[in-house]
């Protein structure tokens, strides 16, 4: 079943033999369809904090090594403004209260949208999360019948903005006096 979507959505064979190839994972979608395929909500929201990997290069806002946040919501009637609101609402209980979406390419979501966020200690404008609703190719061979808007990003770039970091290194930093002044659990 998997094959012959994969053939319709993304125009090329399937191969069995890359599928089965270790790779250590970039995000945590395979777990969170993992969950939807299992209990096939009708309507719900998930939530879910994994450990990715990726191959960039560090910088004041790259990690090789992350927590991925990730979070889905399915009902009949879903919808991308019904993404974007879910965003601005999960963003102002945060604080941040300048968000901006634009368009962007994700192979699993169609649409798909990414938001940006502002960054008043940058004073500068930094992508956050991407997001977008699963495309068919994605949820119709594990039996979810209705749509699902899923989101994504890095912990520590929410970590950033909470504790108003210009370089979210410092997060694994081991400068005492600041480890001291940040309280526990404030995220």
């Amino acid at each position: 079943k998997v094959a012959e979507v994969h053939k319709k959505g993304w125009s090329t064979k399937w191969n069995i033999k890359e599928a089965e190839s270790m790779v250590l994972r970039t995000h945590t979608t395979p777990v969170t369809l993992r969950h939807l395929a299992m209990i096939k909500p009708e309507v719900g929201r998930y939530f879910s904090v994994g450990r990715v990997f990726r191959n960039e290069k560090v910088s004041y806002k790259h990690l090789v090594e992350f927590h991925q946040v990730e979070g889905v919501a399915t009902a009949p009637l879903a919808s991308l403004r019904d993404l974007m609101g879910l965003q601005k609402e999960f963003y102002a209980k945060m604080g941040i209260k300048k968000v901006k979406f634009w368009p962007t390419f994700f192979p699993y979501t169609e649409p798909s949208l990414q938001s940006m966020v502002y960054n008043e200690k940058l004073e500068k404008w930094v992508e956050l999360f991407g997001m977008g609703i699963f495309r068919p190719e994605v949820t119709e061979p594990l039996g979810i019948k209705n749509r699902v808007l899923a989101w994504g990003g890095g912990l520590e770039r929410i970590a950033m903005f909470r504790f108003r970091l210009h370089d979210v290194r410092e997060l694994y930093g081991n400068r005492l006096a600041w480890l001291r002044s940040v309280p526990r659990c404030q995220l």
